[in-house]
């Protein structure tokens, strides 16, 4: 789109219609900001204000606004006009103190501190080496290898982005070296970033934690069995694709000549990777055995990896990683602390104008069964999560759900491992998605795809792959949710 005007047949000259359209979805966007705030202020009832304040934030979110800042501007602008000025003033000077200083979000400095240390110590390709030495004789075993090695590098970094960026840069140059379809050197390095979020540490698991007021240690220790079955789910759905249609992972129809893999090959690339094991047993073996509490267990593996960081790059200027990853330890937390600050405001405006309470009834009403409300929510959040964050997501709905959560008798654990995957999904589902395209832009890298073309499209398609597959394991989480609830019950967690 140009910004040339266009000249009509009476020598006048227009916009592009491209461009009117794009005005008028600016100008659509901007009254349901405007006119919201307006009315907020006359004669209306308190149910409306909170609904207004909705439509409020979706215009701030649509024009690309900080998530922070739509969550702040309705919730003391809506504060202000049920409550006064008072009530507004104590938003902006108690309340950021009081909802990020507590216990329960210590431990996410100590996460992200771990996390970007292990990603400046190269761990990575250690990892992903590990996994496709021991799993590379399976059908379509680099893809599966690649998954593992992603279940393996978020249970220590907590970050679905970074596990896949990394092992993008990594695997997919490999596949298709060894003659796998792109699609499905996509799919591996997508679904790679899905148990990124669940296998402990997880930085969304301890913001749910939170938000819906549970202890963080019994809600981490039941994203283990989840994070778990999707690694597997989805390794099995990669092995079933390459048996089913052999071309996916033999593209050219040559047999692959690579080098066979021995014993002393896998026993070698353990010993490459064993700081992983170690980090694991630090965090979820402190835990679950109540040796440590959870920021003292987020504290001494945030320890471990600064010697980490200083044994691996002990040739390349360590303590500059050291400083890096700490400043931009300091920046992540802000911006998470930010966000949060925005999700109090605005789900204490929501309860002030009883909407948290209407819609509560409003769901009661239908008269659903736990199972039914589950399969309600889970199509809600896909379709949210083509338009918001998974993080906004869960900042959004968590705070009105809870009450009708606890009317239905589903576990509060068990939903914060629900959550956490539906919004991993919505990192990944366009036109949102930002997984999507942090692939596609890795991948148009020549040295990445290897002189192998991969479009939008291919990624989009590849996405799509999957979804039946993350769609199989919501419903079994939903059938069996001992899955989530089990360790936390079992181990004096729950």
């Amino acid at each position: 789109m140009t910004d040339v005007l266009v000249p009509t047949a009476t020598g006048a000259t227009t916009a592009p219609r491209g461009d009117r359209r794009s005005w008028a979805l600016l100008a659509a966007l901007l009254l349901s900001i405007f006119v919201p705030a307006i009315l907020m202020f006359t004669d209306v009832e308190r149910e409306e204000v909170g609904l207004l304040s909705i439509v409020m934030m979706l215009g701030l979110i649509f024009i690309k606004a900080p998530v922070a800042a739509a969550l702040m501007i309705p919730g003391l602008l809506g504060t202000l006009s049920l409550r006064g000025f008072p009530a507004m003033q104590s938003g902006l000077t108690d309340l950021p103190y009081n909802a990020t200083a507590t216990w329960t979000l210590s431990v996410i400095p100590m996460f992200v501190l771990m996390g970007l240390l292990l990603w400046q110590s190269g761990i990575t390709t250690r990892v992903y080496d590990t996994g496709r030495t021991w799993l590379g004789w399976l059908p379509g075993g680099l893809a599966i290898g690649t998954t593992f090695a992603g279940a393996g590098l978020a249970a220590v970094s907590g970050s679905s982005i970074a596990t896949t960026y990394a092992l993008a840069r990594v695997g997919v140059p490999e596949m298709i070296k060894a003659g796998y379809d792109r699609r499905l050197a996509i799919v591996a390095v997508a679904v790679s970033g899905l148990p990124g979020q669940l296998i402990p540490p997880s930085i969304m698991l301890v913001i749910y934690a939170g938000i819906a007021e549970v202890p963080v240690g019994p809600q981490l220790m039941a994203g283990i069995g989840p994070g778990v079955l999707v690694a597997v789910v989805f390794a099995l759905v990669l092995a079933g694709m390459s048996i089913v249609r052999p071309r996916l992972v033999n593209v050219s129809g040559q047999a692959d000549d690579a080098p066979a893999v021995t014993w002393t090959d896998r026993w070698r690339s353990l010993g490459s990777a064993w700081s992983i094991p170690l980090l694991i047993g630090i965090i979820i073996g402190g835990i679950y055995s109540g040796t440590l509490t959870v920021t003292e267990a987020g504290a001494v593996a945030a320890l471990v990896a600064v010697v980490l960081t200083l044994f691996y790059k002990r040739k390349d200027r360590p303590f500059a990683a050291i400083g890096q990853a700490s400043m931009s330890t300091v920046a992540s937390t802000g911006a998470i602390f930010l966000l949060i600050i925005g999700a109090t405001m605005f789900s204490r405006m929501l309860t002030l104008s009883g909407v948290t309470r209407s819609i509560g009834d409003w769901i009661i009403g239908m008269d659903l069964v736990a199972w039914q409300f589950l399969l309600l929510m889970a199509a809600i959040y896909l379709v949210m999560g083509m338009f918001l964050d998974p993080l906004a997501m869960m900042l959004l709905t968590v705070p009105i759900l809870v009450p009708t959560l606890e009317l239905l008798d589903i576990s509060l654990l068990w939903f914060g491992v629900f959550v956490v995957f539906m919004g991993e999904l919505a990192v990944l589902t366009p036109p949102v998605g930002i997984l999507a395209y942090i692939i596609h832009n890795i991948t148009k890298d020549p040295v990445v795809n290897r002189g192998t073309p991969i479009s939008l499209r291919d990624v989009f398609v590849a996405i799509a792959w999957l979804m039946p597959a993350a769609i199989l394991i919501v419903v079994i989480l939903i059938v069996f949710p001992e899955i989530a609830t089990y360790l936390p019950d079992h181990t004096g967690q729950g």
